[in-house]
């Protein structure tokens, strides 16, 4: 299958908008509103236009993937990083490896962006194999009660979470 993965436009926010709803659809660890999350963060500060990407087969919207800022806490420091949410396909596209190629660009387009780091919640048998680690190993927590094997984090340079440690903070519009 031909992918072109691009940078989303603003004529692409209803086809995204309604992917994003058919994606999560049957996923249980969801709680369906992915898709109004999106639309909050593209009105956010967090918001990175170049970190929303979606992926086309034949001129067909399949997969979105969104980057967005945020900021790891201690008592010391404040260090940026980037959330990695959602990444979405279409399910008849799933299990295509389209999730995967979303992934690898957002990363090399945040690299080039200047940024050392992404934190994301996910699936623990999924992202690890894109380089993701547990956010524990690093002294990372998220702000909320999920299994540590969830909480994952990945260099995108070496040593890009050196003497990086504290409690993750997202942007407003993750709690609203």
């Amino acid at each position: 299958m031909k992918l072109t993965i691009r940078k989303e436009e603003s004529k692409d926010f209803e086809t995204v908008f309604n992917l994003i709803e058919k994606a999560f659809e049957s996923e249980q660890m969801s709680d369906h509103k992915e898709q109004f999350l999106v639309q909050k963060l593209r009105k956010s500060n967090a918001f990175i236009p170049e970190l929303s990407m979606i992926a086309e087969s034949k001129n067909k919207i399949v997969g979105h993937i969104l980057l967005t800022k945020l900021k790891i806490k201690n008592e010391q420091k404040q260090f940026d990083s980037l959330a990695l949410a959602p990444v979405s396909v279409l399910p008849e596209y799933q299990g295509k490896g389209i999730g995967g190629k979303l992934i690898l660009e957002s990363h090399k387009k945040a690299k080039e962006l200047g940024y050392k780091s992404i934190v994301l919640l996910g699936h623990d048998k999924y992202y690890p194999r894109f380089g993701y680690e547990q956010a524990d190993k690093y002294g990372i927590e998220l702000p909320f009660e999920v299994p540590k094997e969830n909480c994952m984090v990945i260099e995108l340079v070496e040593n890009g979470l050196k003497g990086v440690s504290g409690m993750v903070e997202y942007p407003k519009e993750f709690n609203e």
